[in-house]
């Protein structure tokens, strides 16, 4: 299901195609794979199962369920992380079905999958309760439903409103909402059973220091190269300052490395 999308709506999804596809978010997905692992554990994915990882990225979700015998497939906005999936995929040795599409208009039939699966990946969708229905819609009667959101007050929620000081943010809900569990509760409504929300935490980790981790986000991370690329210039540095002491002053890790430990809620549901 998908309602109809005016011009502001198809320039705001075009702009945050061009976000998600800046930068290259698979060198990020990296440093949050054990996160994603402990995710698709919890999942209890079988052979032969039919599992969708939607806003799928470079395939973090989508490989993992892939290597348990599930027939997956994985959409995602952005081209370069289709690509990036697809060759994933490819050096495992595994078939997954990467497709290039929007997570508020998946093409796929009504009730065609047991498992549809998202990752800090469907919450960054402008209409939450468009994507909440197509997330039902794809998935089969008694089928599971589960995801993975930020939370406000976590780590990566405060990253992504450090921005809002130096940017005003999209025209669209904030991403963020969705790791809220009584907005969630609302947005699924009586059309999920057995909704169990529980709040868990995924570790960040990287062999190197924060100023370098801030260095990395500003290369790699799409909303963090287009953010210094839309404000004025002499607003850059004091953002990447800001930036650098939120990851110094969140760091656990040992000497020259950086450990932060990042809030998300994570929401499983079975189709009414």
């Amino acid at each position: 299901m998908s309602s109809a999308v005016s011009p502001e709506m198809e320039n705001l999804k075009s702009r945050l195609k061009t976000t998600w596809s800046a930068g290259d978010f698979s060198k990020v997905a990296e440093h949050i794979k054990t996160a994603a692992e402990a995710f698709v554990d919890r999942l209890d994915i079988k052979p032969g199962m039919k599992v969708l990882d939607v806003a799928c990225g470079s395939g973090n979700l989508a490989v993992l369920a892939a290597r348990e015998g599930a027939e997956v497939s994985g959409v995602d906005i952005a081209p370069n992380l289709i690509e990036a999936a697809r060759k994933r995929a490819y050096r495992n040795g595994l078939e997954v079905d990467f497709t290039e599409g929007d997570a508020e208009a998946m093409p796929y039939d009504d009730g065609s999958f047991d498992v549809v699966m998202t990752m800090f990946g469907a919450m960054f969708c402008p209409r939450p309760d468009v994507t909440a229905s197509e997330l039902l819609r794809v998935a089969k009667p008694g089928g599971t439903i589960a995801m993975a959101n930020w939370t406000p007050t976590g780590f990566a929620g405060q990253m992504f409103k450090l921005s809002t000081k130096y940017l005003p943010p999209p025209d669209m809900p904030p991403p963020v909402q969705w790791g809220r569990p009584e907005i969630v509760a609302e947005r699924f409504g009586d059309r999920v059973e057995n909704l169990t929300m529980t709040t868990r935490i995924a570790d960040m980790i990287f062999d190197f220091e924060p100023a370098a981790v801030v260095e990395f986000f500003a290369t790699y991370f799409g909303p963090t190269v287009m953010a210094l690329k839309a404000m004025p210039p002499e607003s850059r540095e004091p953002f990447l300052q800001d930036m650098e002491e939120m990851w110094t002053a969140n760091n656990i890790g040992d000497e020259g490395k950086t450990l932060v430990k990042s809030e998300y809620l994570e929401v499983i549901g079975i189709k009414a």
